[in-house]
């Protein structure tokens, strides 16, 4: 994504349904993202895919 992508994870994030989870493709490990999870209510998981390659699996908590 080009610019802030916040936006477009938060978006996301309120669209995402009580059993649906977002997976978040990121070039590195959002560290910042996962207080801002926590408050607004969501779990999430991270896997290191490469150097260069973050998963994040986002759930409602």
């Amino acid at each position: 994504m080009d610019g802030e992508p916040f936006s477009h994870v938060a978006a996301a994030l309120d669209e995402l349904g009580e059993r649906e989870t977002l997976l978040l493709v990121n070039s590195f490990e959002p560290e910042p993202l996962y207080a801002v999870l926590e408050r607004r209510g969501f779990h999430s998981e991270t896997t290191e895919v490469a150097p260069d390659e973050w998963h994040v699996e986002i759930t409602p908590a």
